[in-house]
């Protein structure tokens, strides 16, 4: 399919839904987008230098930014985002975006119930280091194809940049759109997956892991309560590979949108919370 077929589909796709954000795509590239939202340079970081006690954690928190902030700034002002291995932000998210492998092992303490003994509490999303370490072990990223990992709305792609994966952000009323179109896209009652992890895991760690065991699956994400802050109110993400989303597109004429059932009660109330939450155009 084309990028300006996609583009086509998802305008009507968007009209159904009654989602007045277009979606953003996500690729790697060795080109860094201009003028767009990502961290500054860090300082290295690697398993190996932290093995030895030479990773900065005090400098390396002094340029910290969230890959979830990144790209809240970018939806925003209608831009790009991006993360790249020297300029990370964040320890999770550089492996998370496949920008760095192994991960460190600070991060199985930071999430899960800190150092003994160290003002490093932990953030008690993990009940303990070895139940973090095999959740970083199972998403696994792939090596990075590219320098750049980049966020950008879908139109601003082209037939020679495509995205890998489409991420929608939508609250629950417009989810059920995407849920249940999803199921009837696929024939799969279990095609959408919400497992454990940051909010770029959702978008992309988790994505990359589906795509790479060769299963056709969506994943929502956006229930890590540190990625809450750069969401809106209600607001979650759901993700999909461009291949399930050009099989989405093409089977909407047939799907529920296209009949006089249930649908037509949800996108009243889509047009109800749309208009509580002052985003009516």
């Amino acid at each position: 399919m084309s990028l300006q077929s996609v583009l086509d589909g998802t305008a009507a796709f968007l009209e159904h839904l009654g989602l007045n954000e277009e979606p953003f795509g996500i690729h790697y590239t060795d080109t860094k987008p201009e003028n767009a939202y990502g961290p500054k340079k860090g300082t290295p970081i690697s398993r190996e230098l932290e093995d030895k006690g030479e990773v900065d954690f005090q400098a390396l928190m002094s340029t910290f930014s969230c890959v979830m902030g990144n790209i809240w700034l970018a939806r925003k002002k209608h831009g790009a985002a991006f993360i790249s291995p020297e300029e990370y932000g964040c320890m999770g998210g550089a492996y998370y975006c496949s920008m760095m492998k192994p991960h460190l092992r600070f991060i199985e303490h930071y999430v899960s119930t800190g150092y003994d003994g160290s003002p490093v509490h932990g953030e008690r999303y993990m009940p303990n280091p070895d139940a973090m370490r095999a959740f970083m072990l199972k998403v696994n990223p792939r090596e990075a194809p590219a320098k750049y990992c980049v966020f950008k709305p879908l139109s601003q792609f082209t037939d020679d940049d495509q995205p890998e994966f489409v991420i929608f952000f939508a609250r629950p009323e417009v989810l059920t759109g995407l849920f249940t179109h999803t199921v009837f896209t696929t024939g799969d009652m279990e095609c959408v997956v919400s497992p454990f992890g940051a909010g770029c895991t959702n978008m992309v760690g988790w994505p990359l892991y589906y795509k790479e065991q060769g299963l056709e699956k969506a994943v929502m994400g956006g229930l890590d309560p540190s990625a809450r802050k750069f969401m809106k109110t209600d607001e979650m993400t759901f993700t999909v590979s461009l291949e399930l989303y050009e099989k989405m597109l093409a089977a909407l004429p047939e799907s529920m949108f296209s009949v006089d059932g249930a649908w037509r009660q949800v996108r009243k109330k889509v047009e109800r919370s749309a208009k509580t939450w002052g985003e009516t155009e």
